[in-house]
């Protein structure tokens, strides 16, 4: 049987080397990676790729782009994407622009499997002798293993949210560092300079492991969530009571799907507003003696077709570090 030549295109250290993990063991294929989507796309145009298995959130060129760019230029390498993003449009889109199918990050190796074979990509031949895989070596960080768990939490919130509102949500690469507290105000600072801004925070513990998530919304755009959620927004009440439900959603959602994967159970606070209608630095002149170091989750969401964005701050305590560690290790 004649090797398959395989691209894996995720900026993810840990999701290719999960990916390879899950491919068939008697496939044989020839393997090549791409850690964005332009190195991807030359690749293809350079070499034979039979088979690519494409991200969509990637930084330089992210999936749709390459997807576009293989149907303009008349590339016929068959795609299979896997993506943390598992909205209804996102599969849709993916779909229209060529690729064969869509599975959902972390891929099992079954679905993989029957996957392969129902698009005639895996055809085994039982007179031949099956070469085993290629050996491949990965050194996954802890960063990089957590921000993949994040990425899917990322994208099956996002899900809920294009769900309830009834829209697409633009999803980023998500921001994972270990902050001193001073780090991470001043790089909140610059980024929500003059800003007025409105937060709901929500504590969680679990497993020895705890924090506070902080969702903030722009004043300016308030309005226009509040039109999206069908709500008014004459009345201070209706806002508060709005951006509450829609943080409980989001908050909810990113954090189930982390204890999921983290396989503990998290126990969370009631959202509340940590400041409104001020700058930044107020909001956190509140926390500030809370925190001395802490692991920063930051994910800004985007609604398409809306001047609509807010950010999505996972704290987690210095304590918690070292377990979150250890549950990764299994995950690796």
């Amino acid at each position: 049987m004649l090797n398959v030549s395989v691209l894996i295109c995720d900026d993810s250290n840990m999701a290719r080397k999960q990916l390879v993990r899950a491919l068939p063991a008697d496939w044989p294929v020839t393997l090549s990676q791409a850690e964005n989507g332009q190195l991807g796309l030359d690749l293809i145009r350079q070499q034979s790729i039979q088979v690519v298995f494409l991200d969509l959130t990637m930084p330089v060129l992210d999936g749709y782009g390459v997807l576009a760019a293989l149907q303009r230029e008349q590339l016929h390498t068959k795609v299979i994407v896997i993506s943390a993003d598992v909205q209804e449009e996102a599969v849709k889109r993916v779909l229209e622009l060529g690729a064969l199918a869509f599975l959902e990050k972390p891929v099992d190796p079954e679905l993989l499997l029957s996957t392969l074979k129902r698009l005639s990509l895996y055809p085994v031949d039982t007179c031949a002798p099956q070469a085993a895989q290629p050996e491949v070596e990965f050194q996954v960080s802890f960063r990089e293993a957590f921000s993949e768990i994040v990425n899917v939490a990322m994208g099956l919130a996002a899900a809920k949210l294009a769900q309830v509102l009834g829209v697409f949500v633009r999803l980023p690469v998500p921001n994972v560092n270990i902050l001193e507290v001073g780090e991470l105000q001043m790089a909140l600072l610059d980024a929500h300079n003059d800003q007025h801004l409105t937060a709901i925070c929500q504590g969680y513990i679990g497993g020895g492991i705890s924090g506070e998530a902080l969702l903030i919304f722009y004043d300016s755009e308030v309005a226009d969530v509040a039109k999206l959620m069908r709500w008014h927004s004459d009345q201070e009440v209706s806002s508060v009571e709005m951006l509450l439900d829609l943080s409980g959603l989001l908050i909810g959602a990113c954090l189930s799907s982390l204890a999921s994967q983290l396989d503990i159970d998290f126990s969370q606070g009631h959202p509340q507003v940590l400041g409104q209608h001020v700058p930044i630095d107020q909001m956190l002149h509140v926390n500030q003696k809370r925190w001395r170091k802490m692991l920063a989750v930051e994910i800004s969401y985007g609604i398409e077709g809306h001047h609509i964005r807010f950010d999505l701050l996972l704290l987690f305590t210095e304590d918690s570090i070292p377990l979150l560690q250890k549950r990764l290790a299994y995950l690796d």
